[in-house]
């Protein structure tokens, strides 16, 4: 056993217990901790024999299922780097993540969703070896056992993932091995048991698929079930079916069950809890799971750079101190500054997120600008995120530097906006940017998904906003739109929206 090989470990305690429960087909299937560890020498095996050494990335471009698992042991296994790549992207830009992180092999699923990257990276002068994941041959042989990598280092990076790119270029943040680990320790002191039973539908080329619950959860000795999509229907009938005790999800993911056709007879008494991230979760939505469902709600935050377990509330603060992210983590220090100054932030006070502590990355890949400029001289994390903090220690992200615009002279947040658009009968989605206006350089222009059945004025919506607001955040127009892009991780492109506003002008 050595740094990085994981499942050999867990082996030494829970072999027989069930890791995986694949519920990527109609029929689920189970795989214990010594079947995926078996799974996982396999592929390392195979890896070693295509010249892998430690180092080499090793790419991914498939839908979720257990193949994630095996590249990521496998990797961790012989000091390799694992780089799973978001399928959903235009074939140029994964062709630019791959001129950036020169995978020398690519896994791939041969699923017709993903011929049009394919054939495009077939006609690039730099692209990486083609490995087809349809078959499983390298993981039949279960009598291979890779060379053992006798330099790895906690400091080694074990996978690089890009960040979700909502306000501009992805870049490769470094996973390091002590990264995981730390990761893991933040997860267990937030909640997360060995004994639990985890459903999985974040997509795994992000954070929150590979890391908020899915690794730490391995670690400990609990369960995952992984699908391959999220599908609502399915979704609830898992949790019944499985016994499933934890979900997460971003608000958008939580409404979307509501509106399912079997929301009303979905048995969820299993669950200790839900958690809730990458946005605030509206009150009436906690409500409606807590009176309907007996469900609680955990909210917290997190980040490819720093972990997905940065910050955590309780269920019994989720009403009580309704859009907090709650307080850091135990191995995480956070502060905020004032951005102009840089001095620290007083109680209510808005300012940059700055966060420290072992589970941070190690830096952008090939990257050292966006390096140097993300960490400080006293190697704090500067996040981009605005946020306060209240005279009880618990933090609010207010909104992200990029996406605060500025009109009439004062700062305006679109979350806030958010926040209200949420409470409007009728509103499903909602997403708010600043636009360009030649009287006060910058208005809100707010965009909304109407619920099923319900039919959303604009002008309803403006006034309702009015009702609520100061007058200089009321957004001058509301678009209702049939749906709004979305990213892997479940979270509005603003950056999309940003160019349909452009398109029309």
């Amino acid at each position: 056993m050595y740094i990085g090989d994981y499942l050999t470990r867990r082996c030494v305690y829970t072999p027989d217990k069930v890791a995986i429960v694949d519920a990527t087909a109609d029929a689920t299937v189970r795989h214990t901790y010594r079947e995926m560890n078996l799974r996982a020498n396999a592929l390392a095996f195979a890896l070693q024999a295509r010249q892998i050494e430690k180092g080499d990335r090793v790419a991914m471009l498939a839908h979720d299922g257990p193949h994630f698992y095996d590249a990521f042991f496998a990797c961790g296994k012989i000091g390799a780097v694992f780089v799973p790549y978001n399928w959903r992207l235009h074939p140029r830009e994964v062709a630019d993540q791959i001129s950036l992180t020169a995978p020398k092999i690519l896994l791939h699923s041969n699923a017709a969703t993903f011929e049009p990257i394919l054939q495009h990276l077939r006609g690039c002068t730099d692209r990486p070896d083609f490995w087809p994941l349809d078959g499983d041959a390298p993981l039949s042989n279960h009598d291979l056992r890779p060379e053992k990598c006798e330099t790895l280092t906690e400091d080694d990076t074990a996978c690089l993932l890009f960040t979700g790119g909502s306000t501009g270029a992805p870049k490769a943040a470094q996973i390091s091995h002590k990264q995981v680990v730390w990761n893991t320790f933040n997860a267990l002191l937030g909640d997360v048991l060995g004994t639990d039973t985890f459903l999985n539908i974040f997509p795994m080329f992000h954070a929150g698929g590979l890391f908020a619950f899915s690794i730490p959860m391995l670690i400990l000795g609990g369960t995952i079930v992984q699908t391959s999509t999220f599908e609502p229907e399915r979704t609830l009938a898992l949790m019944a079916q499985e016994a499933v005790t934890i979900f997460g999800g971003v608000p958008t993911i939580f409404q979307m069950l509501t509106e399912a056709d079997n929301w009303e007879k979905a048995d969820l008494t299993s669950l200790r809890y839900c958690l809730s991230g990458g946005a605030p979760l509206p009150v009436d939505l906690i409500e409606k799971y807590r009176k309907q469902k007996g469900v609680v709600f955990r909210q917290g935050f997190g980040m490819t750079e720093f972990g997905p377990d940065v910050f955590s509330l309780a269920s019994e603060d989720a009403v009580r101190k309704a859009g907090s992210i709650g307080k850091p983590n135990f191995f995480v220090d956070a502060k905020i500054v004032v951005s102009a100054t840089g001095e620290p932030a007083g109680p209510g006070e808005v300012g940059e997120l700055l966060l420290r502590g072992p589970s941070a990355c190690s830096g952008y890949f090939n990257n050292p600008g966006e390096t140097g400029s993300a960490f400080d001289g006293d190697n704090y994390f500067h996040t981009g995120d605005l946020a306060s903090v209240d005279d009880e220690g618990y933090f609010f992200i207010v909104d992200r530097l990029k996406d605060m615009f500025i009109s009439g002279g004062e700062n305006v947040y679109p979350a806030e906006i958010e926040a209200v658009l949420h409470r409007y009968a009728g509103v499903s989605l909602c997403a708010v940017i600043g636009i360009d206006d030649a009287r006060w350089g910058q208005v809100g222009c707010a965009f909304v998904t109407a619920s099923p059945g319900a039919n959303v004025d604009p002008d309803a919506v403006i006034a309702f906003l009015a009702d609520n607001l100061a007058k200089y955040k009321v957004p001058k127009k509301v678009m209702v739109m049939a749906e709004l892009p979305i990213s892997g991780a479940g979270k509005v492109l603003k950056t999309e929206l940003r160019k349909l506003v452009t398109n029309n002008d």
